[in-house]
């Protein structure tokens, strides 16, 4: 049953406003002036409201203005008579949705009530979406206590205010999206889109598609016109993560894109004019990638303006266990049903975390499994932790000739042998090397190269 606020200073007018819109099903309340509505609106939520604008202490105009500042998700619409439709065509610019003419009919009535409570019930939706964007990219999941964190975090702040570039690095598993996503939710572009493109993921031959899109018949599998994610994120934040995997020639496209804020689709000759703030990652060294002539020293110059280098999870160990129970919570909807046993939570602190945050989270799911019916996660349960721990290095079972070795060689050797072992798992053989999957991809295509 929608909730209707009613405000009116003629007790008449609201006793019948709210014996018609009663009729229709509709739980009705009043006030006497705009001040005592804001009062009602501040202490219980309403679908909509239905104000007089002429009224003492507070009018209609004002109280309008108010609800806005407050940025409460109510339409309003505006009670007036013949004589004064101007004053409710100048409120409808101010933001209100509708207005009623005295005298009233009821028809009319009805199909503004049930227009205004349909747009009601989209403010309602957009409200909870940004909400729950607001839980997925903001603050509250970006947990820590440490100085390191603390300070990657002011960063954070300062350059969300700012239209710089970012660069974010450090090891996988960070959570260099999840600063992205907070620095983009802090940004003046906050309520435009956030687009992430993830380089490493999608095939060579398709990056510039997914960047600039792609005109119908410009390859073989374009069937149809296509938007790049340019496009898509045109007056938002576009999040380019694993940067370094992108290829020299993208690079070069993407380079002018950045200086000349336009961009062609693939087979397409109009240039597109983008508004972009450009968010980068990756856990590789950029600055040596440009030294092997890997990566464009002036590209890297342009996305490199305001650096971020996030910590890895072992060096800021007092985080493990508030993440780890934040993960807990999470997990369990809120409720707190299941705890960490003091060995646990030491256990917890000491491991070293490869995988850091990201597989910090994986081993709570699992350790919560484990632990179901017992409400106490101990160190046994998380035993698998232990067996996971990386192994002390080997001694080299060989000593370096004389005349020296090529380093280069030796690593792409190594490739193909991890991968014989197994089986051609690329993950397994990246593990099996101690290595990120996504550094073990960049040997790998080393490789390759080479073959062909």
């Amino acid at each position: 049953m929608a909730h209707i606020l009613v405000v009116d200073d003629e007790e008449r007018m609201r006793h019948l406003l709210s014996i018609m819109l009663g009729r229709q099903g509709y739980r009705v309340e009043q006030a006497g002036d705009g001040a005592e509505a804001l009062e009602m609106i501040s202490a219980a939520p309403f679908d909509m409201i239905i104000t007089d604008i002429k009224m003492p202490r507070m009018d209609g105009i004002e109280l309008l203005k108010r609800v806005m500042e407050m940025e409460i998700p109510v339409p309003v619409v505006f009670i007036t008579a013949f004589a004064t439709v101007e004053s409710a065509v100048e409120a409808m610019r101010q933001g209100a949705v509708d207005y009623i003419t005295k005298p009233f009919e009821e028809a009319r009535i009805a199909l503004t009530v049930e227009r205004t409570l349909g747009l009601s019930r989209i403010m309602a939706e957009n409200r909870n979406l940004k909400q729950e964007i607001g839980r997925k990219a903001g603050g509250d999941e970006i947990v820590y206590e440490s100085k390191k964190m603390a300070a990657v975090m002011d960063l954070a702040a300062m350059v969300a205010a700012t239209e710089a570039a970012v660069m974010l690095g450090g090891e996988s598993g960070t959570g260099k999206d999840l600063l992205a996503r907070y620095i983009h939710a802090a940004s003046p572009r906050g309520k435009e889109r956030f687009v992430p493109l993830n380089c490493a993921a999608i095939s060579p031959h398709l990056v510039e598609s997914e960047l600039f899109g792609h005109e119908k018949g410009s390859f073989t599998g374009a069937v149809q016109k296509s938007l790049g994610k340019f496009e898509y994120a045109d007056r938002g934040t576009l999040f380019l993560d694993e940067i370094g995997d992108l290829s020299l020639e993208a690079q070069a496209r993407l380079l002018r894109a950045l200086q000349e804020k336009k961009i062609q689709r693939v087979g397409g000759n109009e240039e597109i004019p983008v508004d972009i703030r450009f968010i980068c990652a990756t856990n590789q060294s950029l600055s040596e990638n440009v030294k092997k002539g890997k990566f464009r020293e002036d590209l890297f110059f342009r996305i490199n303006v305001f650096p971020i280098d996030l910590p890895p999870l072992r060096e800021r160990a007092d985080d493990a266990i508030l993440l780890a129970r934040h993960f807990l919570r999470r997990l369990e909807g809120g409720l707190e049903k299941t705890e960490f046993s003091s060995g646990a939570l030491r256990l917890l602190k000491e491991y070293p975390w490869p995988g850091n945050v990201r597989e910090l989270a994986n081993a709570v799911e699992r350790a919560m499994i484990l632990a179901r019916g017992t409400g106490t996660i101990t160190t046994e349960t998380l035993s698998f932790l232990e067996t996971n721990r990386p192994a002390a290095a080997a001694p080299l079972a060989f000593r370096l000739p004389p005349e020296g070795i090529s380093l280069e060689e030796v690593e792409r050797a190594m490739v193909r042998q991890a991968l014989e072992t197994c089986r051609d798992n690329q993950t397994a053989a990246a593990k099996f090397l101690g290595l990120t999957r996504a550094k073990f991809r960049v040997l790998l295509n080393q490789v390759r190269s080479q073959q062909e």
